[in-house]
């Protein structure tokens, strides 16, 4: 299956698949080519099993400006339905990818292309990078688990703030809120987020998978259905070939070979 399109470069080196927003010109807004082939790229993901990590990041100035504000007023209500359906099973396809996906964010996050990044596992940020719920603008509610995410990262107070004003967080707060895993210099920003899921890719990748399934859940279960799910998940990784290599490797005073097996 041939990857990637117009609007969505897609680029797979070794451990790691890359996958680049790729509307500069409209600071990578979404639009139906992009949002399909970045589930395509996430099926290839999941059945190609020397990919263990995903790294998403936008092309240009930007990570993504979300929806297109060019467009809006010429759509008709079926074709909004239908889009943001589109875009719903993408948030899911990502949640759902049983390996991290790392966004690489500079410039803006905005609308639905901020909530894209929440989506992800891991946040890395340019330090001049900016987020912002823009919806209030244009008359719009959030799409794109916009409500889901931060109110579970911020609370409903300060979640209900930044989607009535629509005001910019930039990176520091961003970080300081933990939205953002790491701020990088922009000079530094490819290199490093590489270096970064390469490290995760050398990780033990089922046990990876499960404790972002794990993690992920948590919000909605109780402590003893995480206990017990905790108690299953251990019962399987002991037989796997990743925690046998661990162990060894640890008796050998060595870095351990992982294999995601």
């Amino acid at each position: 299956m041939k990857l990637g399109n117009d609007h969505l470069s897609v680029d797979i080196k070794g451990p790691v698949m890359s996958c680049v927003l790729n509307r500069p010109d409209s600071l990578n807004a979404f639009s139906k080519q992009m949002i399909g082939g970045l589930q395509d790229a996430l099926k290839e993901a999941e059945k190609n099993q020397d990919v263990k990590v995903v790294v998403l990041s936008g092309a240009g100035r930007a990570f993504s400006a979300g929806g297109d504000v060019k467009s809006m007023g010429r759509s008709t209500t079926q074709d909004l339905y239908d889009h943001v359906g589109e875009l719903n099973r993408l948030i899911l396809s990502i949640k759902d990818l049983p390996k991290p996906v790392i966004a690489v964010v500079h410039g803006y996050a905005a609308g639905a292309g901020f909530n894209l990044a929440l989506a992800c596992d891991q946040i890395l940020a340019a330090e001049e990078s900016k987020f912002v719920l823009s919806f209030a603008q244009v008359g719009l509610v959030s799409d794109g688990g916009g409500h889901y995410f931060l109110s579970r990262l911020l609370g409903p107070y300060r979640t209900k703030e930044l989607l009535f004003t629509g005001e910019p967080i930039p990176v520091e707060t961003a970080s300081d809120w933990g939205l953002v895993n790491r701020v990088i210099p922009i000079a530094e920003l490819e290199e490093k987020a590489m270096e970064y899921a390469l490290r995760i890719a050398r990780g033990p990748g089922r046990a990876i998978g499960m404790m972002k399934k794990i993690v992920d859940q948590s919000d909605q279960s109780d402590l003893a259905a995480i206990l017990e799910q905790e108690r299953v998940t251990q019962t399987m990784m002991v037989d796997t070939e990743d925690h046998k290599e661990g162990v060894q490797a640890f008796k050998e005073k060595r870095k351990p070979d992982f294999v995601g097996k």
